[in-house]
């Protein structure tokens, strides 16, 4: 462990790209954190839809990446890791841009297909940047090097989090009525504030557009590192030495439920908070609770990337899952506040999550890394699955979140955390496996 600490995270002349390359983390956090309470914002500017219905814009958002990743992985292994990300950016931009007419149209329709076109762009981005960051210093901080740029990733969220409250969901004209009230406006009335709702979403994501073209131009003008040709192995080769990464095909399946569990508690924690006002008569703020989770998962990433200097990375995501399962746990059974806290407190033993499986499914491999990491970027299709579950689970007594009492005193919202729990229980036996073999590998 000594010898770590002698070996730099990055290589000197790799600093600055590596710093832009990080700025990347950030700019996908903004478009995650900013989407996940479009949900609950969607839902309230259009309330004939279901809660499965609204939770069609994650669905939408991270299909995405599920559908791009492997056309992203061979565009890099044809081209660059500097053209993939340019061609991300591109498309990124463009399905901000997208969300101008369909503002206009006000079609909820045409906003699933931007929020589509956006993470077509994600996935270029993160099928090029992780690997990109994984190579630019030693093997033996690559999962490090990893974690420390995926550390700036939840401050792009928080800047997402802080966007939608204060620029949407604070200036939601819908937010304003009751559930009675709204429905009780005349039609003329209704079409005014669904113009403005829907523009009022639309304009951060615009905004959005324009700063990724800038980022973009400064990519263009930044010296990237190139893939070794002599190190290149065919298609039908790398398929096959993934097929047979036993270690790697479980870190894919780890991933997909990790981003799962990541969505769902990011995502519904607005309905929790909404249930609690409701049956309670508090008047608590989502968004705040939202920011206190992404500061706990900063704070958590910090502390996990600078703990992995003395444990192994393995062992740490074992602990971390066992961590998230209790919290999990919490938000179930517990009532009211503390129950909300540890909803909150899931984010800590999340936060190494996505790196740290990334980092191990990937370790000791060499070419074949390019398709392997679509396969992990893939994997982010359980962010677009496991929310359309949570909503069914929330519509099982109807639009209410505790119109069914599970076991006579669980409301059907704290119940749906269930899926978040087995989730994590999913990861932390991935960590205790792959720890498993570690030591089997050292003996």
């Amino acid at each position: 462990m000594n010898k770590l600490k002698n070996i730099p995270v990055v290589r000197k002349e790799l600093l600055f790209p590596f710093i832009i390359i990080t700025s990347l983390f950030a700019l996908w956090g903004i478009a995650n954190d900013l989407t996940n309470p479009m949900v609950s914002a969607f839902k309230k500017v259009m309330p004939e839809l279901s809660n499965v219905q609204a939770s069609l814009v994650q669905f939408a958002f991270y299909f995405g990446y599920f559908f791009m990743a492997l056309p992203a992985a061979l565009f890099i292994r044809k081209y660059s890791y500097k053209s993939g990300i340019i061609l991300g950016l591109s498309l990124y931009a463009i399905g901000a841009f997208l969300f101008y007419p369909a503002a206009a149209n006000e079609q909820f329709n045409y906003f699933l297909i931007s929020l589509w076109v956006i993470t077509c762009g994600l996935a270029f981005l993160e099928t090029t940047s992780n690997p990109l960051i994984l190579i630019m210093g030693d093997k033996e901080t690559a999962t490090q090097r990893l974690n420390l740029a995926q550390a700036f990733n939840p401050i792009g969220s928080l800047t997402g989090m802080i966007i939608a409250q204060v620029f949407v969901i604070g200036a939601l004209r819908s937010d304003d009525y009751t559930t009675e009230a709204y429905a009780a406006l005349t039609s003329e009335e209704l079409a005014v504030i669904r113009e403005n709702d829907l523009g009022v979403i639309s304009v951060p994501y615009i905004a959005l557009g324009v700063l990724v073209l800038i980022i973009m131009a400064i990519i263009i003008a930044t010296k990237m590192p190139k893939t070794a040709d002599e190190d290149k192995m065919t298609l039908s080769e790398s398929f096959s030495k993934l097929k047979a990464n036993k270690n790697y095909l479980q870190g894919v399946l780890s991933q997909a439920f990790y981003v799962g569990a990541q969505i769902m508690c990011w995502t519904y924690i607005f309905q929790y908070v909404d249930n609690l006002n409701e049956t309670n008569g508090t008047d608590y703020t989502a968004t705040y609770f939202n920011i206190a989770a992404m500061i706990s998962f900063l704070t958590g990433r910090w502390i996990g990337t600078a703990l992995m200097k003395k444990v192994n990375p393995s062992r740490l995501l074992m602990l971390f899952g066992i961590g998230g399962v209790v919290m999990c746990v919490g938000a179930i059974f517990l009532p009211g506040m503390v129950g909300l806290l540890s909803l909150v407190g899931i984010s800590v033993f999340m936060s190494i999550m996505f790196p740290t499986i990334y980092g191990i499914a990937l370790k000791d491999m060499g070419d074949e890394a390019k398709i392997g990491s679509a396969g992990l970027v893939m994997a982010i299709v359980g962010g677009a699955l496991m929310p359309v579950a949570q909503g069914a689970i929330l519509d099982w007594g109807g639009d209410g979140f505790s119109d069914v009492q599970v076991l006579g005193f669980i409301p059907e919202v704290n119940f749906s955390f269930i899926l978040p729990l087995i989730c994590l229980a999913v990861v932390a036996f991935y960590g205790y496996s792959s720890f498993k073999r570690n030591l089997k590998s050292q003996s």
